[in-house]
């Protein structure tokens, strides 16, 4: 049995939290804020921390993570949010959270997280970094937000692959605005717009006289960030003889600028491609030896299609310098769309329609889509082609309604085993079933006392820190 620090100034979501924590096997110690969960951790050992991120008082989820953190042998922490943001995502996981989970956490959820916690162990963070400009609460987002919490104060390389158009180059500048080193230059660098002849100076620089036109002497790309980022867009179009010679500068990190001499770099390497760099390698077109040297830390950016709980905040982001906001019809569009250029596709649609209306609220008319878009993958769901009309509480009203209809006819009218299959308390599928009114006359829906479900309870919201 493990020793589990419970942190919440929420009374009755602590309780729900310890009452779980206890039912999976483990010792609950709660504790109301952030200076209780202080003083609990020098009173006791503890095994992990179940910490709420917005709290009252001096001590807040992020300050509090900050000073346990930086004890010794100090206890791995999971924080628990209902409000998450790529900035509190990056900065938790920066700072030396195990994890950032959004509330609700169900029971399966949370028995996971405890037993990833109390099998593992972090090293001591760094300093707090600064606000990066990502925006997306998606759990493909969500993974990529982590990993650049947990790898941008490293000196390893990164190879950020995805789509064109998916926000690369916005990654590359959060892993540098969360890294130490922030204070020195970002440099990007687009492999693919530089014609090859002049790629090795842009690079590597040069000096006066070293070939025609070169009237003095010009610090390379690998230079101009020194102590900084280097970020090398679009490296799977780089042509083969210059493969090689990145390859060099990345093994010894040593740069020769064109008719000089060779000094060290102190650089952070960071390269991106929308490319399908094993294929090239595969075809003989990239090295393979600089495939596996760009590749320590991959990471993915998944496309905008499959983000679907990013399109509407990623619009309205784009949207707010104009002042004008989207009507629920216009939001449902975009939703609706399968967005092939991404979000520097959707960036363009809605620029454009904040241009061209002149009201403060955008219809559905003024967002200019193809005519051939992608709708179908609605009908293709089994869901009917209405489903995302009207505003977006509407929609989710009626993927709960749905999913619980399904759970109480899968579970033959049984109720606890519809709130365990749902991973939600009892008591909160009695409301819902009457809010919307599931419970007609006639409906044989039962309770379940047979031995192998004594506890179905699965809570549905362990806090809305």
């Amino acid at each position: 049995m493990a020793t589990i620090l419970i942190v919440d100034d929420d009374s009755a979501l602590r309780e729900g939290l310890a009452e779980t924590v206890a039912d999976l096997g483990h010792h609950p110690l709660p504790a109301a804020s952030g200076a209780e969960a202080l003083a609990r951790l020098r009173e006791t050992p503890v095994a992990a921390v179940l910490l709420d991120l917005r709290m009252p008082g001096e001590f807040d989820g992020m300050a509090t993570l900050a000073r346990i953190c930086a004890l010794p042998g100090r206890p791995p922490v999971t924080v628990l949010t209902a409000f998450a943001s790529p900035a509190n995502t990056i900065e938790a996981m920066r700072l030396g959270a195990h994890d950032h989970l959004t509330k609700p956490v169900g029971r399966a959820d949370l028995a996971a997280i405890l037993d990833s916690m109390l099998s593992s162990a972090r090293p001591d963070p760094g300093d707090t970094a600064p606000e990066g400009g990502l925006i997306g609460s998606s759990a493909g987002m969500r993974r990529v937000l982590k990993t650049i919490g947990l790898v941008a104060d490293t000196d390893s390389t990164v190879l950020i692959q995805g789509e064109t158009g998916t926000g690369k180059e916005e990654v590359a500048r959060a892993l540098h605005a969360y890294s130490a080193r922030r204070g020195r230059p970002f440099v990007p660098i687009n492999c693919a717009a530089i014609p090859p002849d002049l790629l090795e100076s842009e690079l590597f620089g040069h000096v006066r006289g070293a070939f025609t036109g070169a009237v003095g002497d010009r610090a390379g790309a690998f230079h101009q960030a020194e102590g900084g980022t280097l970020f090398l867009d679009e490296i799977g179009d780089m042509p083969p003889p210059m493969q090689a010679k990145i390859l060099r500068v990345i093994q010894d990190r040593i740069v020769t600028p064109l008719g000089g001499r060779s000094a060290r770099v102190d650089v952070r390497l960071v390269a991106a491609t929308h490319r399908d760099l094993p294929a090239l390698v595969e075809a003989g077109l990239f090295r393979a030896d600089l495939y596996y040297r760009l590749n320590v830390v991959p990471l993915l950016l998944p496309p905008l299609r499959e983000r679907l709980a990013d399109i509407v905040p990623l619009a309205e982001h784009f949207l707010a310098p104009s002042g004008k906001r989207l009507s629920a019809g216009a939001a449902s569009r975009l939703l609706a769309y399968g967005w092939p250029g991404n979000v520097r596709e959707l960036r363009n649609v809605v620029a454009r329609a904040a241009v061209l209306v002149r009201c403060g609220v955008i219809a559905p008319d003024a967002i200019d889509l193809p005519v051939e878009r992608p709708a179908s993958r609605i009908e293709e769901a089994g869901l009917p082609a209405d489903w995302l009309d009207g505003d977006l509480p509407g929609a989710v009203a009626r993927l709960e309604r749905t999913m619980i209809a399904l759970a109480l006819r899968e579970a033959d009218g049984n109720r606890a085993r519809a709130a365990r299959r749902l991973g939600i308390q009892r008591q909160l599928l009695y409301a819902k079933i009457e809010r919307y009114g599931l419970a007609a006359p006639g409906t044989d829906l039962s309770e379940e006392t047979t031995v192998d479900v004594a506890n179905p309870d699965a809570p549905d919201e362990l806090g809305r820190g």
